[in-house]
């Protein structure tokens, strides 16, 4: 929500304390428990001063989830502060057709090489592993490369089920540029995330006042990238690292922003990301992909938000190189429980893993039913694991 009824137009100056704690940070005193203290205090006393509740910021990433939960962070939020997760699980947001799409090509006798998270997940019918049970041929690995490896290892073709954000697009173009065996290809379904933040932006459901943006991805972009979307949405960004004091320090320069009515980025991760990112690796981004529109599973279309290999790479493009007949998915019923699964919203921020009635019932780690409670990175699988709902604000 930009520009929030009632917030007050500027706060107090940003005090000497406040200066030490940024430059304790830079010291690289990553979980120093006074210092954590001190920022807790800072969020706190910011949130109030804002004078409203709840105050909602995003984090568009789920190693910041992931961190959150494992350190007990949201202990040490204030309980006007709601910080949601966002779109930011690769495996949450592979849309059900790419699914089928891999899916399909393993049942025509492809072998298909992926990261394993990506075999649990449902397509429209069926899962990588679903495909496997039934004789299909499908190998987990852990990089591009090892997909490259497993090709140059036999005569068969080799696909690689290309899927994550522009981190592992990266590495995924970085093999395509390294001439792999010729019996090897990409099914991209890698996603770029500032299209989906536009997206978020402007759902008239959201309330999102904020962000805190991945380190790890503004490491190849860089943190220049927020800031047209800043500007046009009247919204802060914050660059955060995933250690905890990164966070809580992101967090409490965050909802400073959010007091001071300030829609600009700042970048709290200086010591991996520079204004204008590596540009190395962007090179080797954009000269394999471009970017196309597409869905993300549950949220939307997503304008320029789907990575697909340019004209000159065809040869190496599965899409292009096989005819995908999906129509052999269709002898297949769908899961009923599909029906009641909420992670689109989940992601989109409008609902919370515990508002899904197959939370921790039909929906578990070892037979998940929605995509959110596959990946490590999800935020379903991530609320189960630390005990349904990581809000430990009562100790």
């Amino acid at each position: 929500m930009a520009d929030p009824a009632g917030a007050p137009s500027a706060g107090p100056p940003r005090s000497s304390e406040d200066a030490r704690l940024d430059a304790a940070i830079r010291q690289l005193k990553f979980r120093d428990p006074a210092t954590a203290r001190k920022l807790s205090e800072t969020i706190a006393r910011v949130t109030k001063e804002i004078g409203r509740s709840p105050v909602s910021v995003m984090h568009v990433c789920g190693s910041h989830e992931q961190a959150i939960a494992k350190f007990g962070l949201r202990a040490t939020f204030p309980r006007d502060l709601n910080v949601i997760m966002g779109p930011g699980c690769p495996v949450c947001i592979t849309d059900m057709p790419e699914v089928d799409e891999g899916v399909a090509l393993a049942r025509q006798g492809v072998l298909i090489a992926s990261y394993g998270d990506m075999l649990k997940v449902r397509g429209t019918v069926q899962s990588l592993n679903d495909a496997q049970a039934d004789g299909a041929d499908v190998a987990v690995v852990y990089s591009a490369s090892q997909a490259v490896d497993l090709a140059r290892s036999t005569d068969r073709e080799v696909v690689f089920f290309a899927t994550g954000f522009e981190t592992t697009a990266v590495a995924t173009a970085a093999v395509i540029r390294g001439n792999p065996p010729k019996n090897f290809s990409v099914l991209s379904a890698h996603k770029y995330i500032p299209p989906v933040m536009e997206i978020v932006a402007e759902m008239p459901e959201n309330r999102v006042e904020g962000f805190l943006a991945a380190g790890h991805a503004a490491t190849i972009t860089g943190w220049g990238i927020f800031e047209a979307f800043a500007e046009k949405h009247r919204l802060p960004v914050v660059v955060a690292g995933f250690e905890p004091l990164d966070i809580l320090a992101g967090l409490a320069r965050l909802v400073e922003l959010v007091r001071d009515r300030e829609p600009k980025v700042v970048n709290m991760f200086p010591r991996c990301v520079t204004k204008e990112g590596n540009r190395r690796a962007q090179e080797e981004l954009w000269s394999v992909f471009r970017p196309v529109g597409g869905r993300w599973r549950g949220i939307a279309h997503v304008p320029n938000g789907n990575l697909r290999l340019r004209d000159e790479w065809a040869h190496l493009d599965a899409r292009r190189r096989f005819t995908i007949d999906l129509s052999s998915l269709w002898d297949y019923a769908p899961p009923t429980l599909a029906a009641d699964c909420i992670c689109g919203n989940i992601m989109s921020g409008i609902a919370s893993p515990v508002n899904c009635k197959l939370f921790g019932k039909e929906c578990v780690p070892d037979t998940p039913v929605g995509a959110c409670m596959v990946s490590s990175e999800g935020t379903c699988k991530i609320w189960h694991q630390y005990g349904g709902h990581p809000d430990l604000g009562t100790l």
